[in-house]
């Protein structure tokens, strides 16, 4: 890109990313408003979520909770069952200690700047710069995948956005365009127009409003730009459920340390490092329940896929004998005795909630 070309996209890059918002912008409820506890909410929700699927939670813990404080004397159990099925569990945990902070150590309000922000728990640059931009109109920029992409395609950025080294290039790059007078109007519309128009795939190019100083486009790099060569690896796991029954009540584990699942319930499990028929487990990892019970269906498979994992689980429905040996599963895996009836009232991983959907009718 020529020195003159780069001089008039640098000069008219925020005020044409703002008339374009201005005009192409979706309605969403936490852009109109300043509140930083609406706009604290938005942001860890649509965190590695589309707008789509967010937009419903978002309503729900609004409600739930319409303000910080409300939201700090909630329970963990409570904030994981709204957010059951959303995924990325450790953003809800880390929601909830840092209402908290905010209530003890704050007062209930959010600090006012970005770098204030980011002392928060679960609040990292990205966040701390939306909060600060959008509810107190700090002139810091924004950095999301959509911000990345835009950048790099516009302005021939190259560098691995993969690489921790590049977040200055980018951020510096941004701090350069972002709008003194409106930083939260330039942050909202670089995001939204990374979002709606310079997509990952098939972008809107040809009615583009940078089409004649975009890198990318005039180099034909739209699919290579941005850069980022790390792979995620993916493992793969197989998870065995036994769902312990015994008249109107199941056993449930609620999921410890630093797994996937954080304080979620689940029945009892049996990873193996391979596929598992039942008498395979019986005799092995399940051993322990040999005429304890008697198995009444196994489910059809489930494939559960992750970010870096692909599971694959298979629900054993187990039927007990006696209350004894019920009591006796119980203590040696200690697990909690619930009610089928109240088993809606647990936050469950999507998958153990995908099983109850399919096979509610073997726990009725």
């Amino acid at each position: 890109m020529s020195t003159d070309s780069q001089i008039n996209t640098t000069q008219t890059f925020s005020q044409s990313l703002i008339d374009w918002y201005d005009l192409n912008k979706r309605d969403l409820p936490w852009r109109n408003t300043t509140d930083p506890y609406i706009i604290w909410l938005s942001e860890i929700i649509l965190q590695q979520t589309r707008v789509q699927q967010g937009l419903p939670y978002f309503n729900k813990f609004l409600e739930a909770y319409p303000d910080v404080e409300s939201f700090a004397c909630s329970s963990e159990q409570e904030i994981l069952k709204l957010w059951q099925g959303l995924g990325y569990y450790s953003r809800a945990r880390n929601m909830l200690a840092c209402a908290r902070d905010i209530v003890e150590k704050f007062d209930g309000k959010f600090p006012d700047n970005y770098r204030d922000l980011q002392k928060l728990k679960g609040i990292g640059k990205y966040t701390a710069a939306a909060i600060a931009s959008f509810a107190y109109n700090e002139p810091v920029p924004v950095l999301d995948g959509n911000v990345f992409r835009v950048l790099s395609r516009v302005f021939g950025l190259e560098s691995d956005i993969g690489e921790p080294k590049s977040y200055k290039l980018f951020f510096d790059k941004a701090k350069t365009l972002v709008s003194l007078d409106s930083p939260d109007q330039f942050n909202q519309a670089i995001m939204e127009f990374g979002a709606l128009h310079c997509t990952p795939k098939a972008p809107h190019c040809d009615e583009c409003i940078f089409i004649s100083e975009c890198f990318a486009y005039r180099h034909g790099l739209q699919a290579d730009l941005p850069v980022k060569k790390k792979k995620i690896k993916k493992r793969t796991r197989h998870f065995n459920y036994f769902v312990i029954h015994w008249e109107d009540k199941v056993l449930l584990n609620k999921r410890q340390g630093s797994d996937i699942w954080q304080g979620m319930y689940e029945f009892l499990l049996f990873e193996s490092g391979e596929e598992k028929d039942f008498d395979g487990l019986i005799r092995n990892e399940a051993k322990f329940l040999f005429n304890q019970g008697n198995l009444i269906t196994c489910s059809s498979n489930f494939k559960h896929v992750l970010t870096h994992q692909t599971i694959f689980a298979k629900f054993f429905l187990f039927s007990i004998i006696n209350r004894n040996s019920f009591e006796v599963i119980k203590e040696n895996f200690e697990l909690e005795e619930i009610k089928i009836d109240d088993l809606h009232s647990k936050p469950v991983s999507r998958l153990i909630d995908k099983y109850l959907e399919k096979e509610v009718n073997y726990l009725s």
